[in-house]
């Protein structure tokens, strides 16, 4: 890490402390809006946040590493997560899984070489009722299908065109750039 990144992480962590407080309570919030912005959570941030919160760096590590949806490595810009439970196994998930594995060129668990898609399995998003259901980021998609999930794909690959930086993804989502449960996603029409 260059020297200016870390003064610049270590004052976004001071801020951060500074708005939720520097006690054990504010530890998960300070983890959240750093994946948020950072889009996972360094050593060297496990460290600062340790060290403003007074406690061990074991201890942010531990939540890290509990909740599936916080990083402790680089993930793609786009993290693709397929529910693997018994439901979605009924609706052919093993068909889109294979599908994504082909298309993106990485088995799960893996990112792709250019650092744009991170494919990964999740256990229950809640969505039994609509299996298979994905998830990209923060996006819920069902009735997942092989031809579905190549819509999708290609759609991300259309908003990185559009919108190479991961700075602006917060603001396309907020746009409503990514459409939560239903098609696929359309920036066609805002473009």
């Amino acid at each position: 890490m260059l020297v200016l990144e870390r003064e610049g992480l270590g004052r976004l962590i001071r801020e951060l402390c500074d708005r939720h407080g520097r006690s054990r309570p504010a530890l998960l919030p300070i983890l959240q809006e750093l994946q948020e912005t950072q889009g996972w959570i360094s050593d060297y941030a496990m460290q600062a946040v340790a060290r403003h919160l007074d406690i061990h760096p074991v201890e942010v590590y531990s939540v890290i590493t509990f909740y599936a949806f916080l990083n402790s490595e680089k993930k793609g810009r786009f993290v693709i997560r397929l529910c693997r439970t018994i439901s979605c196994d009924m609706r052919d998930k093993d068909r889109v899984a294979r599908q994504l594995e082909q298309e993106l060129g990485v088995k799960f668990g893996q990112t792709t070489a250019d650092g744009r898609f991170t494919l990964e399995w999740s256990n229950c998003m809640g969505m039994c009722d609509q299996g298979p259901a994905l998830m990209v980021n923060k996006q819920i998609f069902t009735q997942i299908s092989p031809e579905r999930a190549h819509e999708i794909i290609e759609s991300c690959r259309r908003i990185y065109a559009l919108y190479p930086e991961r700075s602006e993804d917060t603001a396309l989502e907020a746009a409503g750039a990514v459409q939560v449960l239903a098609g696929p996603l359309a920036l066609e029409a805002r473009s």
